[in-house]
């Protein structure tokens, strides 16, 4: 049946075709890097990689761009409470996104461009929108007419007269409707700013996206993503400066929205005491268990974030690494197991049925953990050989090349601790179980457990 999904313009579940066979442009709007990043940002970030996994797990070749603003209100403020430059700023925030989105599996994105890399790209756009009549100047920047744009509002659902009947009063009356919006702000004393055809000045948030997704993607493109907050008016913004610039059908075809993250049922807030930072968590669990607890709920419903709902990952990655550690230590002989056969091949497909249905990671996991109870009861029965454990791994590993969080990592593992297993084990052999024991212990210092069977030793990394 194929890839369907909830594109935010349509309010609905559609069928999905790329614009060009077997390939896909896809376009992330990344965060600000005024400041390091929080819960939000990692949920945005992961639950997109997982859509762009699957694509490429569909068999196409995927373009993946995300953006960093690295000039905008946000950071000259921050900037300037700091007392550093704005490029300082950006250069010590971006680093932390990196790595961070390093641990929860996040694959980096194809390209990451800059704002400040793309003003070329702002003006000649604003530039565009000018020579069309779509803009106009005061004393203070270049301004977009929306009433020049007869679709505002289509792809948000806003209706534009109830947006300017409940407007709030402007302290700049000048505009010619408030929900005109700022394209080019000129200089401000202290403030970086670029030379262009209107005078010294640096862009709008809005064009940023826009210059940005235009430079690497095209005018037209498959799937423009973000977070449900950026629908309007960011994206609505994004869509008539596009359509605006290059014409009807100079936007991206599908737009997809990531829903609220909450914690413990209220909106994240400093004011609240409630900000909950990617590092501060990861201090405190693996990134496998937050990428685990982020994919547990459908990406497009709300995510109330709780400490239980940590501990619920956390139990999870703990059943799936002793799942792990049971396959690799099966070493029975003979030929595979046609039940198992049957099962795997149901998996597969119960997998991609969910999937496939706006990327539903919360039914996917459901499937993954039915296998395993499954698996688990066969491994006791002693049902399994070495070639069926292997056949079990190799369709984990299929899965998880999507789900970014099932089979632990060999290589976080150190070779010292991988010849201390070793070591153990021998230990074991020659009946030397208080060097095993040391051992065990030591091994549980580094973040591995060990356990003790039949068929010899299996081992985990805690998560």
């Amino acid at each position: 049946m194929g890839i369907r999904i909830f594109s935010s313009q349509y309010k609905k579940v559609v069928d999905f075709e790329a614009l060009k066979k077997g390939k896909v442009g896809m376009y992330l709007c990344g965060p600000t890097v005024y400041d390091v990043p929080h819960l939000g940002h990692g949920r945005s970030a992961t639950v997109f990689d997982m859509i762009r996994r699957y694509l490429v797990y569909s068999g196409y070749v995927v373009k993946y761009v995300s953006n960093y603003t690295d000039i905008d209100d946000k950071m000259i403020k921050r900037a300037e409470e700091k007392g550093v430059s704005v490029s300082a700023l950006a250069d010590e925030v971006i680093p932390h996104y990196k790595r961070q989105y390093k641990a929860l599996n996040i694959m980096p994105p194809d390209v990451s461009p800059k704002a400040t890399e793309h003003i070329d790209d702002m003006i000649m756009m604003i530039k565009e929108l000018d020579k069309k009549g779509f803009a106009y100047v005061l004393d203070d920047g270049v301004y977009f007419d929306v009433a020049k744009y007869p679709y505002y509002g289509e792809i948000s659902g806003q209706d534009l007269d109830s947006l300017q009947m409940g407007s709030r009063v402007e302290v700049k009356d000048a505009k010619r409707s408030p929900q005109d919006f700022v394209l080019w702000k000129f200089e401000k004393e202290g403030e970086p700013s670029w030379p262009s055809p209107w005078g010294a000045g640096r862009p709008g948030w809005h064009i940023e996206c826009s210059a940005m997704s235009y430079c690497h993607l095209g005018s037209t493109f498959d799937i423009h993503a973000g977070g449900y907050d950026l629908l309007f008016p960011h994206h609505e913004c994004e869509v008539a400066q596009s359509v605006s610039a290059f014409g009807e059908g100079a936007a991206p075809k599908y737009w997809l929205h990531n829903g609220f993250l909450n914690v413990d049922n209220e909106k994240m807030s400093k004011s609240l005491n409630n900000f909950k930072t990617l590092s501060d968590m990861l201090e405190l669990y693996s990134g496998r268990v937050i990428r685990l607890m982020y994919l547990q709920t459908h990406y497009r419903n709300p995510l109330n974030f709780s400490e239980d709902l940590l501990q619920q990952a956390k139990s999870a990655i703990e059943r799936i690494d002793n799942f792990v550690a049971k396959l690799r230590g099966v070493k029975g002989e003979g030929v595979m197991n046609g039940k198992l056969d049957d099962l795997l091949r149901n998996a597969e497909e119960k997998f991609r049925e969910c999937m496939d249905n706006d990327f539903d990671s919360s039914g996917a996991l459901g499937v993954v953990f039915e296998l395993v109870k499954k698996v688990n009861v066969m491994i006791s029965d002693n049902e399994m050989t070495a070639e069926d454990a292997g056949a079990v791994l190799d369709l984990l590993g299929n899965i998880d090349s999507v789900m970014g969080f099932i089979v632990s990592d060999v290589s976080e593992v150190s070779p010292e601790v991988l010849a201390m297993i070793e070591k153990r084990e021998e230990a074991r052999k020659n009946r030397d179980f208080s060097l095993a024991d040391e051992l065990r212990e030591e091994l549980r210092n580094h973040g591995v457990e060990v356990e003790d069977g039949p068929d010899g030793t299996i081992w985990r990394v805690n998560p």
